[in-house]
């Protein structure tokens, strides 16, 4: 059954930047924006020499004008450099560089302050000083660090105290003095050393592993350049505005080309920054880790290794730096040292072995299935990501690929094994192409508008659904997550706008927003290597006239996931831009459900009160909830110790003795569905054809299953203003 490891998965990296919901790319674009240089020069334990301090090039200069200008000239949501501005930069230009405040103390901060009222002028005048000499001033508290952990593995540890580290200082004060940061370190180091203790690593294996590590971080630092530094400097302004703008780097141009183009060769997982680590925030369908089905999301990579060859630390890299690694040649073999996400920081790695292969984005192609439930056959339908094949569709090719054709497919091949309800399961689901949320969701309705485009002029530019008729006219829900985002968002209120049917899930990602490449060299006609910007030019509204932007689609029925809403999504980031509303389009809704929808709600409670695998669904959610909120780890070796024993007991309740044949935490299976009890609603039967491992889905399908009963015990009552029901009992 589902337990909380899928919940938590889902709610893992939701911070990071969503897909584009554009007519620009086919398919899933994640781009790290936070890959903060928390790396350091090689410097011997006894040095004191720093690095040379680096200074702005020429074409920085440029491309900073050009920057700030199209900004302030086109971004949707126009903001004029001011002070206000000013102090947002001087906060989110601190943040990416020490996000966990460990490096700088508050006499650094209080020094760079003269600078917090000053950086607009700086920005308008192209003077970049400042930002180099915060980030040099950076370099040199990041070597002092680095000379201090290596002392420190010199030093015996005790693992008897009854100490504990507090490894988030992400909201904390900045430190008084060195002395404070010289005690965080000290922690630090000792939790590293019991972490692999932990894993029965000897002592001296452990400081050699450890003394590489930190002797990385500074080799990593001593590699950024004055390209680095300018992109750093440029995000926390883009930052300031809104979280979906950026400034890319040539270098960056480059990685993200590589992540927009049909095929990467790899091990198919989407990863981005956490603290010092590198997290799994998607494992791509049909790739080499889904395939292997180790790999989970919310896993953090420590370790990469090429082969047979000896593994590298990777703890504290630079988010491109740890890609590069896990690329490879096809048919090459790579090792990944991964901290579970049951596991957190506490527990011990395991390794995973994977061989890379070409992964194609169109292998996130929609899938369908069929989830059996007493007197009702529920079709599924699994959309990845809106995708379509812009070139073959261009040349009016008759077998060119799109989400909305497959779909369209497997909607044919589910009627003809008589479905009675249809459940279109967008979880995940970042967005992708523009054009396949309008045709997809016209697949539903019969013709009308699909969603609104307001640009930064304040134009409303309406995405129509021209085709008449609809492929299922049959009982409909919609499944979707916190990672639904863009046009999944859109199809998703679009539904709910029109009563189409039931949304089903938790609240989504609120990413409502458009952005647009600008290439600066072709902009300045030039070649010097100016970069790019990615810059937020409109927002999407509803049909109902609401934004998408911040608040998301909120189920009509809430599913029980971990987390406060508010703290994951576009919400949780910092000046997201607000929601909005416009004139509602001309469009006529085809059903009332609010009726039936409150009907099936209570339904669904009860379940959660005597259905067993919602009742453990929701004991895991809270346990989870709790331990998430620990920013701590024990530095006792026993009190670790039991913590891990207590949490492998947990997994094997969850998973099974491997011993007797089940699936263990580390292999790719979860234990199945039980006996789903007495259902309201239902007559009680078991679910035997359920899929055995998501009970969120086969909990949508009950509520649809649900919401087709009360249609025809109260028809008279439901839709009783409107021409004709949505959710008839047969087709």
């Amino acid at each position: 059954m589902t337990t909380i490891r899928q919940a938590m998965r889902r709610a893992a990296g939701l911070w990071a930047v969503m897909a584009l919901a554009l007519g620009l790319v086919a398919g899933l674009v994640m781009t790290n924006l936070s890959a903060e240089p928390q790396t350091e020069p090689d410097v011997a334990r006894d040095e004191s020499s720093a690095q040379p301090s680096l200074s702005p090039e020429p074409e920085h200069l440029l491309a900073s004008r050009l920057a700030t200008r199209f900004v302030s000239g086109y971004h949707y949501h126009r903001n004029k450099l001011d002070a206000d501005i000013s102090a947002r930069i001087f906060d989110q230009y601190l943040k990416l560089l020490d996000p966990n405040r460990m490096y700088f103390t508050a006499a650094d901060v209080a020094r760079f302050e003269r600078y917090r009222p000053q950086l607009e002028n700086a920005l308008k005048s192209s003077d970049l000083d400042p930002a180099f000499e915060i980030f040099n001033r950076y370099v040199e508290r990041v070597n002092q660090r680095v000379s201090f952990a290596r002392q420190r593995l010199d030093e015996a540890f005790d693992f008897t105290q009854d100490e504990v580290f507090y490894f988030d200082r992400s909201e904390a004060e900045w430190a008084e003095d060195q002395a404070t940061l010289d005690s965080y370190w000290r922690q630090r180091v000792k939790n590293d050393f019991l972490r692999l203790k932990l894993a029965d690593k000897e002592a001296s294996e452990i400081k050699e592993t450890l003394d590489e590590r930190y002797k990385g971080l500074g080799r990593r630092i001593s590699e950024l350049n004055a390209e680095d530094v300018f992109q750093f400097f440029m995000n926390a302004y883009t930052r300031s505005i809104e979280p979906h703008s950026s400034y890319l780097s040539p270098r960056s141009v480059e990685n993200f080309e590589i992540s927009m183009r049909l095929s990467l060769d790899g091990i198919g997982a989407l990863l981005q920054r956490e603290t010092e680590y590198t997290s799994i925030v998607e494992v791509i369908p049909g790739g080499p880790a889904d395939l292997d089905g180790r790999l989970q999301e919310g896993d953090r990579i420590v370790g990469v290794a090429q082969a047979d060859e000896e593994m590298v630390d990777v703890v504290g890299w630079r988010l491109d730096d740890v890609v590069a690694l896990i690329r490879g040649e096809r048919e090459t073999k790579v090792r990944l040292e991964v901290l579970p996400a049951e596991s957190g920081l506490s527990g011990p790695p395991t390794t995973i072995e994977l061989v890379r292969n070409e992964v194609k984005l169109e292998e996130q192609a929609a899938s369908s299935e069929v989830i059996e439930l007493p007197e009702r056959r529920i079709g599924v339908i699994k959309v990845p990501v809106f995708y379509v094949d812009f070139e073959g569709r261009a040349a009016n090719k008759p077998d060119y690929r799109s989400s909305t054709r497959d779909v369209r497919r497997l909607i044919n091949e589910l009627s003809e094994q008589d479905i009675d309800g249809l459940v279109i399961d967008l979880r995940g689901n970042g967005g992708g192409a523009l054009v396949e949320a309008t045709t997809m969701t016209g697949l539903f309705i019969d013709q009308g508008p699909v969603v609104q485009v307001r640009d930064s002029r304040g134009r409303v530019n309406m995405e129509k659904d021209q085709e008449p008729g609809m492929a299922w006219d049959g009982p409909l829900a919609v499944l979707v997550d916190r990672r639904s985002a863009s046009a999944s968002e859109i199809f998703a209120g679009a539904i709910q706008d029109y009563g189409r049917g039931v949304v089903v899930g938790e609240p989504t990602f609120g990413k409502g927003t458009v952005q647009n490449m600008i290439d600066l060299d072709h902009i300045s006609r030039s070649d010097v290597g100016l970069g790019q910007m990615k810059l937020t030019m409109a927002q999407f509204y509803r049909v109902a006239g609401g934004s998408t932007q911040l608040r998301g689609v909120h189920p009509d029925i809430d599913l029980p996931t971990p987390g406060d809403p508010e703290e994951v999504g576009e919400s949780a980031m910092e000046y997201a831009l607000p929601w909005a509303e416009i004139e509602p389009a001309d469009f006529e809704p085809m059903a009332d459900l609010s009726g039936l929808i409150e009907q099936a709600r209570e339904r669904h409670l009860a379940r959660r009160e005597t259905d067993p695998a919602l009742v453990e669904l929701v004991a895991d959610v809270k346990a989870y909830e709790e331990d998430a909120e620990r920013d701590f780890v024990s530095l006792n070796e026993a009190t670790r110790r039991e913590q891990m024993a207590e949490d492998e007991n947990d997994r094997r309740e969850r998973f099974g003795d491997p011993n007797q044949g089940m699936a263990s935490v580390d292999e790719s299976s979860d234990d199945e569905v039980g006996d789903p009890g007495d259902d309201a609603g239902s007559t009680g039967e078991d679910d035997a054809d359920a899929p055995e491992d998501d009970i969120y889905l086969v909990e949508s399908a009950r509520i649809l299953a649900d919401l087709m009963a009360l249609d025809t015990e109260l028809k008279v009552v439901a839709h009783r203003s409107l021409p004709a029901a949505t959710l008839p009992t047969d087709r």
